[in-house]
């Protein structure tokens, strides 16, 4: 009887759900396109620090520091991102050799291309490349 009671004790607990820490964020998400190579470059990168990098030489997950993080958030804020416009389309047109990019930061995206890049998107869009290339993936 005492086992009984035991068990049947144990079976009527319920035991308390596990929780589970949020899903990371996308913290930046960098695309480049085109130009006379062809390029065709994605860089994710989350708020705990993971990156995702692809190109058509493949796929890589590289894992940034908080330093990193903390660099990179300072560009963003340097370059007045929040205040850009969207989109910054080349002259005329621009043309097939071009590159295009795409940068989204905070919910905000924003397009454009050589020859129309503003000058406070400079450093970002180098810093991107920069990440790309020492994950081992070229320029």
């Amino acid at each position: 009887m005492i086992i009984g009671v035991a068990f049947g004790g144990c079976l009527g607990a319920k035991t308390p759900p596990v929780s589970r820490p949020p899903a990371p964020a996308i913290f930046v998400d960098y695309y480049r396109t085109g130009g006379f190579a062809g390029t065709d470059d994605r860089l994710i990168i989350f708020d705990n620090g993971a990156a995702v990098i692809s190109t058509k030489a493949g796929s890589k997950a590289i894992v940034l520091n908080a330093t990193d993080i903390d660099a990179i958030s300072d560009l963003f804020t340097r370059a007045q991102f929040s205040m850009l416009e969207t989109n910054y389309p080349a002259p005329h047109g621009g043309g097939s050799d071009l590159t295009k990019y795409s940068l989204s930061y905070h919910g905000k995206t924003i397009t454009t291309e050589d020859s129309a890049v503003p000058p406070p998107l400079l450093p970002v869009i180098d810093e991107m490349n920069r990440i790309v290339r020492n994950a081992g993936f070229g320029t």
